[in-house]
């Protein structure tokens, strides 16, 4: 929310600007020839600067600045957005597939006696249970006004006239102010002008004025800054959940882009293997044909190649439409809009392949590796400060079941002025007064200690039997216990997904090498068939299936490259190294700009 020092803007609406939609820069920047050319960390960046997942999970970072404004006034808090956006398809979300885990973006702390599931499906309805927290912006009162009032009357020796009229003017004002320490004062100033058609009034018109200065503070239940300040305290702690929760989606969003990236690359490689299959299996059936005018191959050998070449052609057709739906996937992840005409024509080439990555067997350990998770992984720093204020609630609602006491005080004076009345008829009762004929005498009386008003005093409410605040007490108790176990139980689920992620990743190491000596053998068979070939020893056909046979190795290889590179952002994922190793600065997330080249990645 923008500041201002003008007073007035306090009460005026200030509006949110409305959302980009314009695509940055940078992509044009990529886009050569009518290609969009594409490397892993160009995707990176264009999602930290265009992705809408990010730039929806980026405004609850004001959002629950808004909560802390809130409370330093005494509001209840609202609760922030905890949950991971996934809103964008391909990357095993949507679909198409096995993603980052996350909830979705309905997992929000819960507000203070928010009785709703909050994330994790655990229920926070005692989140910043406590005593009633007054509000600590100052209030100034003032109410001015003029009353005519004329009342019947049954008897006239009251006020000597049948009808009582009474015409009232009235200027009050005053000012409210609480405290963090279960303080509050108070100070009122009260002025009034009145007239009267009665002959038994003294004065008229009489003036009158008053001040009252009030101090009341809490001793037992509602004392001290730990209840009063308790919804400030989660606010901030909120925030810092509400910055750990876009740490977590950056991360999701970065592991869902790495994976798009990977299929893109997939069907990209798939598609030239595919290409280079068919051009051969073409050429294949071009010699054929010759042979067959030559009459050096039997009829049989010409339909099995064109078999072969119909047979990858479809190949060929379904490798570029998944291409085709790949690029679109990866288009849309690193967008704000697709309406340009000229990006929703384009390709995308990856200029990262997998023949360039290198396969190489894990060499951390794995305790080193849960460790690691356990140290940086978001959700755990989530699980503390959620912990954290729900320690905040228990000693708020410990609190609570004090009875209430107050020590009372106020100290007030006033003053009346105001002419003899004119119309005064008392028989036998001269008309006299000894106070001032106007209002500064009246003011002055009032402040020169001559009608003093004071008090000092305790106020004291004993609840018997007290069974809302001890239900409220005890059940906060029992949900900080469940929350505990809640957090021993995600280190258990986090231990886990390190080792699968590390199992995986030697599962797929071990994939890569057996695909590679597969294709090689392949390679080895095909280029003996085509020597038999050309020295008559062999056929058409059967050097068209050895070829098969090394366009379905080297597929199965670029499948082996794809499975492993995506296992190990799994294990990035998983022991929460995702930014560190992709070098990304989470500042530059926050700010949907990318202000300097992104560092190195980790190796």
């Amino acid at each position: 929310m923008p500041k201002s020092h003008n007073p007035i803007s306090a009460y005026s609406p200030s509006q949110a600007p409305e959302p980009q939609l314009t695509n940055s820069s940078r992509l044009n920047q990529l886009i050569r020839d009518g290609k969009l050319y594409l490397s892993l960390k160009d995707a990176i960046q264009l999602a930290l600067e265009n992705n809408l997942d990010i730039a929806i999970a980026r405004y609850n970072l004001p959002i629950a600045d808004m909560d802390i404004l809130r409370t330093k006034a005494g509001g209840v808090f609202r609760g922030v957005n905890a949950g991971v956006v996934q809103g964008t398809p391909g990357g095993g979300v949507g679909g198409f597939g096995t993603g980052a885990p996350g909830a979705g973006a309905g997992g929000t702390t819960a507000g203070a006696g928010g009785a709703g599931a909050g994330a994790s499906g655990l229920v926070q309805s005692t989140l910043g249970v406590g005593t009633a927290v007054p509000s600590y912006d100052p209030a100034i009162i003032a109410s001015v006004g003029a009353e005519h009032q004329t009342t019947p009357l049954a008897n006239l020796r009251i006020y000597g006239v049948p009808l009582l009229q009474l015409n009232t003017g009235q200027a009050n004002f005053g000012f409210a102010q609480a405290f963090a320490t279960g303080t509050s004062v108070s100070f009122e100033f009260n002025n009034n002008r009145q007239t009267t058609n009665s002959p038994y009034f003294n004065l008229s018109p009489a003036l009158g004025s008053m001040y009252r200065f009030s101090f009341q503070q809490q001793l037992l239940s509602g004392f001290g800054f730990g209840p009063n300040l308790r919804y400030l305290r989660i606010a901030k702690n909120n925030k810092h959940i509400s910055d750990i929760a876009f740490k977590d989606q950056v991360m999701a969003t970065v592991t869902q882009i790495e994976n798009i990236y990977w299929d893109l690359v997939n069907a990209y490689e798939q598609s030239q293997v595919n290409e280079q299959s068919l051009a051969f299996a073409q050429q294949s059936l071009d010699n054929a044909k010759k042979q067959f005018q030559l009459q050096s191959i039997p009829a049989m050998d010409v339909m099995r190649a064109e078999a072969e070449v119909s047979k990858r052609d479809q190949d060929l057709t379904v490798a570029r439409t998944s291409l085709q739906l790949q690029e679109l996937l990866m288009k849309n992840a690193l967008t704000k809009s697709l309406d340009d005409p000229v990006l929703e024509s384009v390709s995308v080439v990856p200029t990262d392949t997998l023949q360039s990555s290198q396969v190489a067997p894990p060499g951390e350990n794995v305790q080193d590796l849960i460790q690691q998770a356990l140290h940086d992984r978001p959700e755990l720093f989530e699980s503390d400060v959620d912990l954290a204020n729900r320690q905040i609630s228990r000693k708020a609602a410990r609190n609570a079941l004090l009875p209430s006491l107050s020590l009372v005080a106020f100290y007030g004076g006033s003053g009346l002025a105001g002419p003899l009345n004119p119309v005064y008829n008392i028989p036998g009762v001269p008309n006299s007064s000894s106070v001032p004929t106007d209002f500064s005498g009246a003011l002055g009386n009032a402040f020169n200690n001559t009608a003093p008003d004071y008090y000092v005093g305790f106020n004291l409410n004993i609840p018997i039997r007290n069974r809302v605040a001890k239900a409220d007490q005890y059940r906060s108790e029992l949900e900080y216990r469940q929350a505990e176990l809640r957090r021993e139980e995600l280190r258990k689920q986090i231990r886990i997904e390190v080792r699968n992620a590390q199992y995986a990743l030697e599962q797929t190491t071990a994939r890569v090498e057996a695909a590679r000596k597969a294709r090689d053998l392949a390679q080895r068979t095909f280029e003996i068939t085509q020597k038999e070939q050309t020295l008559g020893a062999g056929s058409t056909y059967q050097t068209m299936t050895a070829q098969r046979d090394l366009a379905l190795a080297e597929l199965d290889l670029v499948t082996a490259r794809t499975v492993y590179e995506k296992a190990k952002v799994e294990v990035d994922r998983a022991t929460g190294a995702t930014l560190e190793h992709n070098g990304i600065a989470i500042q530059d997330a926050i700010n949907a700009a990318i202000v300097a080249p992104m560092a190195a990645p980790a190796p």
